[in-house]
């Protein structure tokens, strides 16, 4: 029996009226509620446009789009990830190419690794705020102005944090969101595409469409027809859960709050347990501490997941490293840091409803169960 889940939504009767309220409103697809929540959440991230899809798969696709990425183009991406960041750069025909992260107290994108990986045909670099830990983006940047190559954030674990004053997913070129049921803020599927860049937003509207000039609710307002500029998706965003998501961003600062409220009390209690270390991951900026991954040291990762379940904790591990799947397997390819992360991380319970007591019972659980495993 789960008597601490890994997660839990963060939802109360204001997320159920305002699905009502659409629902009695009449317009259900993609309408005023996407378009309101383009505004807040642009609003809330001080960019000049958000671009609301239905998820940051998504996002990553459409990004990968609007820089012209095709067939002999290279982006380079971290290995610690989920595989929707190298699957978005496989959607176009380019070719995914895997870094390393920096190292054991460091589980972001590494400059070097990157560095090292960049060649002629470079397009784009797309570094994932691991955790919700900033990369080191003024390295990037460097690079990036130095090759000619774009910046596309992946975002997904970012929202609600900053690096220098300035939110994740609003530095580089493009920045990609998820919605997913776990994320810090949800519409159950859903994602978000910002930019600075009014060509690049218009473009992915049409995208996002079947590349239609004019869209549903255009022509519910008065449009006579569409033209299509060019193949899009059907990566649409619809009303119900636009609405979800614009009550959501109303939370979005208190659970970054609670969030690092609950990461501090996690690190008193875990201070001098040794086998269980939570990094800093370069200590950049403001995290928006999306999950709280700690690195198991001198203990057998598994085995102590498996004791903390028979407590009725739920863990997890973020994540299996990208280059070990399958369709991407290469037995050449040496990263050690992400291969030392994927065997040694731990994921743990991180909520914003989640009590300090709650915290104290996992961390209980861990101190019983490390000298079993």
């Amino acid at each position: 029996m789960i008597k601490i889940p890994f997660f839990v939504p963060d939802f109360d009767e204001r997320e159920e009226q305002a699905v009502v309220n659409v629902l009695r409103g009449g317009w259900i697809a993609m309408g005023p509620s996407v378009e309101a929540f383009e505004v807040a959440f642009a609003k809330a991230l001080d960019c000049q446009f958000a671009v609301a899809l239905n998820s940051c798969t998504a996002a990553l696709h459409i990004a990968n789009i609007l820089i012209d990425l095709g067939p002999g183009d290279e982006v380079i991406v971290p290995s610690l990830t989920f595989a929707a960041t190298a699957n978005a750069v496989h959607f176009t025909g380019a070719t995914p190419i895997f870094a390393d992260v920096a190292g054991p107290e460091d589980w972001t994108l590494c400059p070097e690794s990157v560095k090292a990986r960049i060649t002629p045909r470079t397009k784009a670099i797309i570094p994932m705020h691991y955790a919700g830990y900033p990369c080191d983006m003024d390295a990037f940047a460097s690079l990036a102005d130095s090759h000619g190559c774009a910046i596309i954030e992946d975002a997904c674990h970012g929202l609600g944090g900053s690096l220098d004053g300035q939110a994740m997913g609003t530095i580089g070129k493009m920045g990609c969101f998820s919605f997913y049921s776990n994320k810090i803020m949800t519409t159950g599927e859903g994602g978000m595409l910002t930019t600075n860049d009014e060509a690049l937003a218009q473009r992915a509207r049409a995208i996002r469409s079947h590349g239609q000039t004019k869209t549903a609710v255009d022509r519910m307002r008065g449009a006579m027809g569409y033209d299509i500029t060019e193949v899009g998706y059907n990566y649409r965003l619809d009303d119900l859960r636009a609405s979800i998501g614009l009550v959501q961003l109303e939370r979005l600062a208190p659970s970054v709050i609670r969030r690092r409220e609950l990461v501090a009390r996690y690190k008193s209690e875990l201070e001098n347990v040794e086998e269980v270390h939570i990094p800093e991951h370069g200590g950049r900026g403001e995290p928006a501490h999306y999950i709280l991954p700690a690195c198991v040291r001198g203990v057998d990762r598994d085995a102590l997941r498996a004791g903390m379940a028979e407590d009725g904790i739920q863990t997890s591990m973020h994540y299996p490293p990208v280059h070990h799947f399958g369709h991407y397997i290469d037995p050449s390819l040496e990263l050690p840091h992400t291969e030392w992360v994927g065997k040694n991380a731990l994921s743990l319970p991180l909520y914003p409803s989640m009590t300090d007591d709650q915290v104290v019972a996992v961390c209980d659980s861990i101190r019983r169960r490390v000298g079993r495993a």
